[in-house]
């Protein structure tokens, strides 16, 4: 079975099951400060979590893109990708774990011989293990009723069934389903011998029904030591949070396409299924060296380099693009090791041939997708050779730097000078020690390399606070007050910009925190100083008049007529969310398609002020700005 025999038969068995299908969000989130890129499936739906109607009703089903770059050493094993797509179906308020554990089992058993919209996967009973949170008794008994033995349910405890996708937002216990992949099948395992069947892989996980119960929150006594800590990347205990009963209780149910794609074509890995095959083959006839880690590195950063650059993202040395050229530019050091031709077109082609029809912003913008990826190469090859003879003359002359003795100013100044992300710095190190045959650094020493690293950034102002803050690690935003209010400031200040200095200015990226907003718009010159105080007095002037901030929910059509300003790269239901701010006439003069929240008046957001306006990149300019 294909992947995309899978996508359909999981989107039309949950139909068949009252859910609405909805498409994948941007990977780039459009509410949520806290994350780079939308890492689960879950984070596009938190409004709808914590209690918001959904415009699609309270069951939906979807098939969400998502990015996660925190364990990019693991690149090249079988289970580890930086861009996964992630099936999940939601109950918001409605049903529970009953339903949710039982079709999850039924979409997973079922076979050919039933209805349409009823056909799942057709897996062997046998060889299915079952997973709950050991304080949780609900879950083992449904399970026991469907047929499931008890010796093949494993009480686990919160490292294993707790799911949140960060320190604050929805969560909940989980139950999760896994599956035995060796070829003569495994039988009656202990729970040892489960665990270790799951760590050789000969057990893989492939379906998680989460309950979300509650909300968790961080102690309003204990916020500015929390702020503390995260700024430093260092441990959180579990006492700083307190949770919440939530009003409705949801369920959240994911299963990770690229493993059950590999299950369902009898492979260890993705990289050897049809999501990447025709790929890895064009990566072969390309070079001249076999190394399949690195091939499988250079299949997954260029399928995760190309979805994002189809999102808006574009290579720099922050935030989102920071990472964009960190995945580019390591694809780039894997080529050069195999002594790869270079032909990005080609390899394009075949991503946009596998994955245009799904996600078509790939075919749209095909032509900046190649361009992007070329210039990056021609940016960084000049400098590849000359960094990487700079690393081999370190170990000269620090001789086999047996005490890591690194000079933290001879990183930065690979990154300055040469460009090399100090990730890929101690990748390299790592690698010749190995070939001299001396131990490589762990995981702790390299991050206290990257802290520093980060440091020195920030003190030269090429990395914002907030990516050395920890922002790669990611977390569900923190929706309260402050950042409420300046979410509706944000669309405030794009009707202001649109009003005052050109009616065709289009958002392209935004970012809130607590204390300040920030906007990415198209535009062809840098804001002079009177164009600035135009903006800043009309959206003033618009807070002082206590305008009405109101939700409506409407046919995406009807809302595409009346012009709401739409999420750059995003794709929407038949039934959207568009947020007004209206004047005392009940015209709108802003109008955005957004999840929310946002406040019932522009009088409750006090005074608007401008801090900085900047070049992103060529034609796009951003504003940062507070509310005093």
């Amino acid at each position: 079975m294909d992947s995309n025999e899978i996508r359909s038969r999981f989107l039309k068995f949950f139909e068949k099951r009252g859910h609405k299908i909805i498409p994948s969000a941007s990977l780039v989130p459009e509410n949520d400060p806290s994350v780079l890129f939308n890492t689960a499936g879950m984070q596009p739906l938190v409004p709808y979590l914590l209690g918001q109607q959904h415009p699609m009703g309270k069951r939906i089903v979807n098939i969400q893109k998502c990015v996660r770059t925190g364990d990019l050493d693991d690149i090249g094993d079988n289970r580890h990708f930086s861009f996964f797509e992630m099936m999940g179906n939601w109950s918001l308020g409605d049903y529970f774990k009953e339903d949710a554990i039982k079709w999850s089992y039924e979409f997973l058993t079922n076979g050919d011989d039933k209805p349409e919209g009823s056909k799942g996967l057709d897996l062997k009973i046998d060889r299915l293990y079952f997973t709950v949170y050991e304080r949780e008794t609900k879950a083992s008994k449904i399970w026991e009723a469907l047929g499931i033995k008890e010796n093949r349910i494993y009480k686990l405890g919160k490292k294993d069934n707790w799911w949140s996708a960060g320190d604050e937002g929805p969560c909940g216990p989980d139950t999760e389903m896994f599956y035995d992949v060796t070829e003569v099948g495994l039988k009656d395992l202990s729970h040892s011998e489960f665990l270790n069947a799951v760590e050789k892989e000969d057990i893989v996980e492939i379906w998680n029904d989460v309950f979300m119960e509650f909300n968790q929150k961080v102690k309003e006594e204990k916020r500015e030591e929390y702020n503390s800590l995260k700024m430093q990347g260092k441990f959180i205990p579990e006492d700083f949070f307190v949770l919440e009963q939530l009003d409705k209780k949801n369920v959240d149910t994911g299963a990770g396409l690229e493993r059950i794609t590999a299950v369902m074509q009898g492979k260890r890995t993705a990289y050897e299924t049809d999501l990447f095959q025709a790929l890895v083959s064009k990566i072969s006839d390309l070079i001249k060296v076999r190394n399949e880690k690195l091939e499988r590195i250079i299949a997954d950063h260029l399928r995760a380099s190309v979805l994002m650059i189809s999102d808006g993202v574009t290579p720099s040395n922050s935030e989102r693009g920071y990472i964009l050229r960190r995945l580019i530019r390591r694809t780039i050091r894997c080529g050069h090791s195999l002594t790869m031709n270079n032909d990005y077109k080609s390899l394009v082609d075949i991503i946009e041939k596998k994955y245009g029809n799904i996600y078509p912003r790939i075919t749209e913008n095909k032509n900046k997708i190649v361009s992007e990826l070329e210039k990056e190469y021609i940016k960084f090859i000049k400098t590849l050779a000359l960094g990487l003879k700079k690393i081999k003359e370190l170990f000269k002359k620090e001789g086999n730097i047996n005490t890591f003795g690194l000079n933290d100013n001879i990183l930065f100044d690979l990154y300055q000078t040469d460009g090399f992300p100090i990730e890929l710095s101690l990748e390299e190190i790592n690698l010749e020690r190995s070939n001299q045959g001396l131990l490589i650094m762990d995981e702790q020493l390299k991050k206290r390399y990257i802290e520093n690293f980060n440091k020195k950034m920030t003190e030269h102002q090429k990395l914002s606070q907030t990516s050395s803050a920890g922002m790669f690690k990611g977390g569900l935003a923190n929706h309260n007050e402050k950042t409420i209010k300046l979410h509706t400031a944000h669309h405030l200040l794009l009707a202001g910009l649109q009003a005052v200095v050109d009616k065709n200015i289009k958002q392209r990226g935004s970012n809130i925190t607590e204390e300040r907003l920030r906007i990415d718009f198209l535009c062809d010159h840098k804001l002079t100083d009177e164009e600035k105080k135009k903006v800043e007095d009309w959206v003033n002037d618009k807070i002082k008049l206590g305008l009405d901030v109101v939700r409506k929910e409407m046919p995406l059509k009807e809302a595409e007529k009346l012009g709401a300003e739409m999420e750059f790269g995003a794709k929407y239901p038949d039934v959207v969310s568009v947020y007004f701010i209206e004047d005392k006439n009940g015209s709108p003069i802003s109008k955005e398609f957004c999840g929310g929240p946002h406040v019932e008046s522009t009088k409750e957001l006090g005074k608007f002020k401008i801090q900085k306006e900047e070049a992103v990149a060529q034609g796009i300019r951003r504003i940062k700005a507070i509310l005093l």
